[in-house]
């Protein structure tokens, strides 16, 4: 790829070359962020139940059981880095949708973290969620019980902007108080135009 320099001369730019760079900005800011990961797979948090993902031909190796419910492998890419690189993430059916995420350990929430690729390398701008709500509760190690409707609390209720960082953080409603919570849902009711599918890359 030929880009021009700041001399306007050409000069080329490998997709690798993008990627590093992408990369040391998501670096920068996840430090500018400061603060700690409780949905991190390789801390222990893991994907319990999402809705119907989009998938293209055969992929049945991919399932594995938790329970009485059925989750993609893949769905652990929405709690791991993804470094910036376009396609790194896991899409669910459509442009609404819900993702179940037990956390590593109970916690009293102050805030919300969701990550898309950069606009900059993004291939398609429009599958980002647009639209979302963060539910969360505290389940123990029962995961198949039934959930109190009392129980469940509305952590926070926000949009996805493009237009922004594309790591943003949003601070739980101050009705919440101080309750103690193991699991949480991403409720999204809408992505940024794409009827397909809509691509999560970090929570």
């Amino acid at each position: 790829m030929n880009v021009k320099g700041a001399d306007n001369g050409d000069m080329k730019v490998s997709l690798d070359d993008i990627i590093m760079t992408t990369r040391d900005m998501l670096l920068k800011e996840s430090q500018r962020l400061d603060r700690v990961d409780y949905a991190l797979s390789s801390g222990g948090a893991m994907v319990v139940r999402h809705s119907e993902p989009f998938i293209i031909g055969k992929v049945r190796r991919w399932f594995r059981k938790i329970s009485l419910t059925t989750v993609y492998r893949d769905s652990e890419n929405m709690l791991k880095p993804s470094f910036g690189e376009p396609d790194q993430c896991f899409p669910l059916k459509g442009d609404s949708g819900f993702v179940q995420i037990r956390l590593r350990t109970t916690i009293i929430p102050e805030a919300i973290t969701l990550e898309h690729v950069d606009k900059v390398v993004a291939y398609n701008k429009s599958s980002a969620l647009k639209n979302c709500r963060v539910y969360g509760w505290h389940r123990g190690y029962n995961v198949d019980i039934a959930i109190e409707t009392g129980k469940i609390f509305l952590l926070a209720e926000f949009s996805y902007d493009l237009e922004k960082s594309n790591a943003q953080t949003f601070n739980v409603l101050d009705l919440v108080g101080s309750g103690l919570m193991d699991t949480v849902r991403l409720d999204f009711t809408s992505n940024h135009g794409n009827p397909s599918h809509t691509c999560i890359y970090r929570l």
